[in-house]
C-alpha cells in the first residue's frame, strides 16, 4: 500500500491501509471534515478534523468492538463510533491481552553468512571491532563524577594524536546508597560493559574511595584488558586537583597505545547494533521502524548481531516475538522479562500503558498496545535468536532482545554495555539524544520532524509515507550508512557532542 502514496494528496492516498483487516486508516496529511477518502475498495466522508498521523474509521465500530491497527488488536472502542470518525484516547480504550502463545516447534538455524561486505574498525584482542576509539574515563559513583568530567573536559582543546577519538567521562548518579545484591551486581555489570567496550581503547575506573561500588571489582589479574584498564581514586591521589593532574599523566601514556592502533578491513559481521526509538509517532510503525527492520535483517544475513531494546514497548506484541524464537529457551526468556517488568511495574501502581508520552500521544499512538506493535518493526522478520538482561554481554549473530526500559538514556546505556558498536534510533516527534563513545544515527519517520530536525536527524524516513522511496529503498540506505559510520564517518549527535549515560537504578536507595 505505502508503495502506491503519492505526495500530493489525493483521496487514494490521503490516508494510509495498513492490513486489509484493519478497521482504521492512517492520515497521511492532515484531515478535514467533508473531506473523501477512498481506500480499501470504499468511500468514506471523513466527519472530524484528523491530524496527521492519527486514526480514521473505516467503518462504523460498536462500542466494546475490537478496534485493529496492523491486523492487531489495539483495544476497544468506548463508545459508538462513526465511519470517518476520528479515533483516539476519546474513543478508544486500552485493554491488557493475552495471549495463546505460538511457541516454536524446534530449532531454527543460524544463516550461512555470504558475500559479507568490510568497514574499516579497530579489531580489539577479544575478536570484537571497535567502530571507535576513545580513552574513557567512568566514575564508579556520584562522588567521582564531577572529577571525571574535569578530566575529560582538560583534553577539550587540546591536539589529539592520530586515531584517538577522544577523551569521554561516564559520570553518573549511583555507586553508593545501594544495597549489595542485583543493584549493585547491574551497575557493577553496566560499568564494566563500557570500560571494555569495544570503541574504547583504554580506560580509567575512578573512584572517590568509600563508596559502595568499590574500584577493586574492575582491577585485578582476572579483570578483562588489565594493560588499558587503570584505577584510582580520589582519596588515594590527594583530592581533586590531584587526581586531575595523575590522570592525565597516565592518558597520555594510554593515548600512545590508542594512536599506534589502525582501523583496518574488517568483516560487517562484528556490527552489534543497538535499536532504540524515542518520541515516537504514528509514522514511526509506518516508515522509520520497518526501515529500520529491513537493515537489521540484511544485518542478520551477514552474521551480524541487531538488538531490539525497551521492554516496555514490546508490551502488546510479545507474542509476534514468540513465534520468531530461535527455540522455546529464547521465547521463554523473553517472557519472563516481560512478567518481570509487570511486577516490577505493579509494586510502584503503574502500567505498561503509562508509556506513551503526550508527544506520543499528540503524534497519534493512543496506547501502549499500538506504540509496541510500530516499535517490534525495527527488528524486521529474521528469527529471534537470544535475549539478554540489561547490560549483558550480546554474544549471538542475528536479531537479539535485551530487557531495558523504554527510557531512552537508560536503554542506550543497557545496549553500550552489551557491546553494541552502533546505535540506531528512530523518533517521530525528535530527539537529539547521543552516547559518549557510540554513533547514533538518527532516522526520522516523517519529513516533517527532518526538515526542522535536520541538524540532528541522519536519514529521513519520511520519504516513505511522501511516496518518494521505499521501505526497502530506505531499509538499505540506512545499512550502507551504517558502513560508512562505522568506518568514522560522523553521526549528527557525534557533531553536536551529545553524550548522555544514565545507568538503570532499579532498587532502594539507603
Amino acid at each position: 500500500m505505502l508503495l502506491e502514496i503519492a505526495k500530493l494528496p489525493t483521496a487514494e492516498n490521503s490516508a494510509i491501509l495498513l492490513n486489509p483487516a484493519d478497521n482504521i486508516a492512517v492520515a497521511r496529511v492532515p484531515l478535514a471534515a467533508g473531506n473523501e477518502l477512498r481506500i480499501g475498495g470504499q468511500t468514506i466522508t471523513v466527519r472530524d478534523a484528523v491530524p496527521a498521523g492519527h486514526k480514521v474509521a473505516l467503518r462504523a465500530i460498536q462500542p466494546g468492538e475490537v478496534v485493529h491497527r496492523y491486523g492487531q488488536s489495539i483495544g476497544r472502542a468506548k463508545a459508538a463510533i462513526q465511519a470517518g470518525a476520528h479515533v483516539h484516547t476519546h474513543n478508544l480504550s486500552f485493554e491488557e491481552l493475552h495471549f495463546e502463545y505460538e511457541f516454536p516447534a524446534g530449532e531454527a538455524p543460524f544463516p550461512e553468512p555470504e558475500n559479507v561486505p568490510s568497514f574499516q574498525g579497530y579489531p580489539r584482542e577479544d575478536g570484537r571491532v571497535g567502530t571507535r576509539n576513545y580513552i574513557a574515563v567512568v566514575a564508579a559513583s556520584n562522588c567521582a563524577a564531577h572529577t571525571a568530567e574535569l578530566i575529560a573536559h582538560s583534553f577539550d582543546d587540546e591536539t589529539l594524536p592520530p586515531n584517538v577519538d577522544g577523551v569521554v567521562a561516564f559520570p553518573h548518579g549511583e555507586g553508593c546508597g545501594h544495597s549489595i545484591g542485583p543493584d549493585t551486581d547491574q551497575l557493577r555489570r553496566t560499568l564494566a560493559g563500557v570500560l571494555a567496550h569495544p570503541n574504547v581503547s583504554a580506560a580509567i575506573i575512578l573512584g572517590l574511595g568509600c563508596e559502595v561500588n568499590q574500584i577493586d571489582h574492575y582491577l585485578g589479574p582476572n579483570a578483562p584488558r588489565t594493560g588499558r584498564l587503570i584505577g584510582m581514586t580520589l582519596q588515594s591521589s590527594g583530592g581533586t586537583r590531584a587526581t586531575l593532574a595523575a590522570a592525565r599523566a597516565e592518558i597520555a601514556r594510554l593515548m600512545e597505545q590508542a594512536s599506534a592502533e589502525q582501523r583496518v578491513p574488517s568483516p560487517a559481521s562484528k556490527i552489534v547494533l543497538g535499536l532504540n526509538c524515542g518520541g515516537s509517532d504514528s509514522f514511526s510503525g509506518i516508515t522509520a521502524n520497518p526501515a529500520l527492520g529491513v537493515c537489521c535483517d540484511l544485518l542478520a544475513e551477514i552474521g551480524a548481531s541487531a538488538v531490539l531494546a525497551e521492554t516496555t514497548e514490546i508490551f502488546g506484541a510479545e507474542h509476534l516475538l514468540v513465534k520468531r524464537a530461535r527455540n522455546r529457551q529464547v521465547a521463554e526468556r523473553l517472557l519472563r522479562f516481560v512478567k518481570g517488568y509487570k511486577e516490577y511495574l505493579s509494586r510502584f501502581g503503574g502500567s505498561f500503558n503509562d508509556n506513551p508520552s503526550p508527544g506520543n500521544k499528540e503524534g497519534g499512538l493512543t496506547n501502549i498496545l499500538e506504540k509496541s506493535l510500530g516499535a517490534v518493526a525495527k527488528a524486521g522478520s529474521s528469527p529471534l535468536t537470544d535475549v539478554v538482561d540489561y547490560a549483558e554481554p550480546v554474544r549471538t549473530p542475528g536479531f537479539v532482545f535485551m530487557n531495558t526500559p523504554g527510557y531512552d538514556p537508560v536503554s542506550l546505556t543497557g545496549l553500550a554495555a552489551g557491546g553494541c558498536n552502533l546505535i540506531a534510533f528512530t523518533t517521530g516527534r525528535g530527539s537529539a539524544i547521543g552516547f559518549p563513545n557510540i554513533p547514533v544515527i538518527k532516522i526520522a519517520s516523517n519529513s516533517n520532524t527532518y526538515r526542522r530536525m535536520q541538524d540532528n536527524m541522519d536519514v529521513n524516513a519520511g520519504a516513505i509515507a511522501d511516496g518518494e522511496k521505499t521501505v526497502p529503498e530506505v531499509g538499505r540506505e540506512i545499512f550502507d550508512l551504517l558502513l560508512q559510520v562505522a568506518s568514522g564517518e560522523k553521526t549528527c549527535a557525534e557533531r553536536l557532542g551529545h553524550k548522555e549515560f544514565v545507568p538503570w537504578r532499579i532498587g532502594p536507595v539507603l
